[in-house]
């Protein structure tokens, strides 16, 4: 009987309660629009289970965008993201891409490397030199030599959890959840790799510190290598109008 009680009080009153409750006057800035997004990207970086949301702050203008337009299109999955975007046009999609990639954010502290000598070894080559007979390029080429990224569409390499970047290796992998334009670039790379080496990489850059020389000139540098730029041309078309 309470229980009936209190539901009616809350159906007849509720009403009446939050009539009196002033509306909340909130500046219409991007800042504001965009705190749904801050709630999981920021502006701290996570631990544990959260790691998996990458930092976006200060990352390029053109890949954010890409990014923010394969979730709105479906042909990046991840449900919360489509939810969120959905409907929005391309030019508000560019503006929450300018906005997040003006922002600075500290990195974290590099993580432990636990890797063995051989692990150590085998994610430097792949990571500075490739590997050239299966046609995969050294990181370097297309993130910068500073693993800072590339402007205006790849980003950077440092400062993401070891958890994360092992999960992205194996959605381009399993072609699953991690779609772009086709033919997708970083998924051909990906699936080069073994296991064993895609982890050895993700182990090896969560554990690598930003240089001070990187964090002077923070920011991706300005142009992918000609070769890259034919091969990964699905990247550079994306920069422009809607599909």
């Amino acid at each position: 009987m309470t229980r009936f009680v209190l539901i009616a009080f809350l159906l007849f009153a509720g009403p009446a309660i939050t009539a009196n409750i002033p509306p909340v006057d909130a500046p219409d800035t991007m800042a504001e629009r965009v705190k749904a997004c801050i709630a999981c990207h920021g502006p701290e970086d996570k631990e544990g289970r959260d790691a998996y949301y990458p930092r976006i702050a200060g990352k390029p203008e053109g890949y954010l965008f890409n990014q923010l337009r394969n979730f709105r299109d479906g042909r990046r999955h991840y449900r919360p993201m489509g939810l969120l975007l959905e409907n929005l046009p391309d030019q508000y999609l560019r503006d929450m891409a300018a906005y997040f990639a003006s922002l600075k954010q500290a990195f974290p502290p590099p993580e432990p490397l636990i890797s063995s000598p051989t692990e150590i070894k085998l994610a430097r080559r792949l990571v500075t030199l490739g590997d050239p007979a299966r046609k995969i390029p050294a990181c370097v080429e297309c993130h910068g030599k500073d693993l800072m990224g590339t402007a205006p569409f790849i980003p950077g390499l440092l400062g993401l959890p070891r958890v994360y970047i092992i999960a992205q290796f194996g959605n381009w992998q399993n072609g699953g959840l991690m779609r772009g334009q086709t033919p997708d670039c970083m998924s051909e790379i990906a699936k080069q790799l073994t296991t064993d080496e895609a982890s050895a990489i993700a182990a090896w850059l969560a554990a690598q510190p930003v240089s001070e020389t990187a964090l002077k000139h923070e920011g991706p540098v300005a142009a992918l290598p000609d070769k890259l730029a034919k091969r990964c041309g699905s990247i550079v078309l994306q920069s422009g109008g809607s599909r």
